[in-house]
């Protein structure tokens, strides 16, 4: 988990000025007190962390602080990591690939969230593994999907079954499935059209691309991610809320949290839905898709040096 604490740290530095510059000062100064404790509550809702999880943060610290009016930042900023790793128990996803041949990893999401390059990563990942990967090019609908897609592919030595711009995406997994049951493929990842959860006919196409699954093997997809773009905040919850309502979450990937993305909107989804963090996105190479670990991500936070970072 090196490369994840140290990558979601430098990705914290490149975040807003004001909002990485505010939070590294309340934590570099000697002592904490009252005024930099209400700038560190509007921090955490500015960085859409949730109500409930501010609330549970700042108390903690609060009840620290008036034991010890000489409590140090530093070891506010661990209480407040503390509570932070506390509220993701049960939200690190462990992933075993069984004897299915193929297992189906079906990535949904609205357009924009990195589904496509997701798929990619997540392909390289199985194959670094020693696992046979088949990826479906099923996001018909955006022209340069199929394009970014086969990029990847060629590029990290993946095999792919595409089809043309506007082709019916279900039939594209229908194909895609037969592919990889016949070669005998370990994992069939699937990135599927993106769409707006706002839209009822294309929720409905969703449904029908998951009917046309389940045809091939009555328990696929075994697994159904969504893909989530790190720096929509708390949109991003209505996103999981709508899409696990017609195609059942079994997990999440959070992307794009090395930018300005401000991390908090996923402990929010996970502590309503309980939905699983398997990986979070932290830059555009290929092995920056990094397994989701609570600790490394509440100790990124709150800049605290994690001992694995060296």
């Amino acid at each position: 988990m090196r490369s994840f604490f140290r990558k979601f740290k430098q990705g914290l530095k490149n975040q807003t000025p004001t909002f990485h510059r505010a939070f590294e000062n309340i934590f570099s100064g000697a002592k904490l007190d009252s005024e930099s404790l209400e700038e560190l509550e509007d921090i955490l809702y500015s960085a859409d962390f949730g109500v409930e999880t501010v609330e549970e943060i700042i108390a903690a610290i609060q009840d620290a602080y008036k034991s010890d009016k000489e409590i140090r930042s530093q070891a506010a900023a661990q209480i407040g990591a503390t509570v932070l790793t506390d509220a993701l128990k049960g939200a690190e996803g462990h992933l075993e690939i069984g004897n299915k041949h193929p297992e189906v990893i079906a990535l949904i999401g609205v357009n924009g969230s990195g589904k496509t390059t997701t798929a990619a990563k997540l392909g390289h990942l199985f194959q670094t593994d020693g696992l046979s990967v088949l990826l479906g090019a099923c996001d018909t609908f955006r022209a340069a999907a199929n394009e970014q897609i086969k990029h990847w592919a060629e590029l990290l030595k993946i095999d792919i079954v595409a089809s043309q711009h506007g082709a019916d995406s279900a039939a594209v997994a229908y194909d895609a499935y037969q592919a990889a049951a016949k070669r005998g493929n370990d994992v069939l990842i699937l990135d599927t059209a993106g769409r707006l959860h706002t839209k009822d006919n294309l929720m409905k196409e969703l449904e029908k691309f998951g009917r046309v699954i389940k045809k091939q093997d009555p328990s696929a997809p075994h697994h159904s991610w969504l893909v989530i773009d790190g720096s929509l905040g708390s949109n991003s919850i209505e996103q999981a809320r709508a899409f696990h309502q017609i195609f059942p979450l079994t997990g999440l990937i959070i992307t794009k949290l090395d930018g300005t993305s401000r991390g908090g909107a996923l402990v929010g989804i996970y502590r309503e839905l309980k939905i699983p963090i398997y990986f979070v996105g932290l830059g555009e190479q290929a092995d920056d898709l990094q397994p989701f670990s609570a600790l490394h991500y509440a100790n990124a936070i709150f800049g605290i040096n994690d001992s694995d970072e060296s």
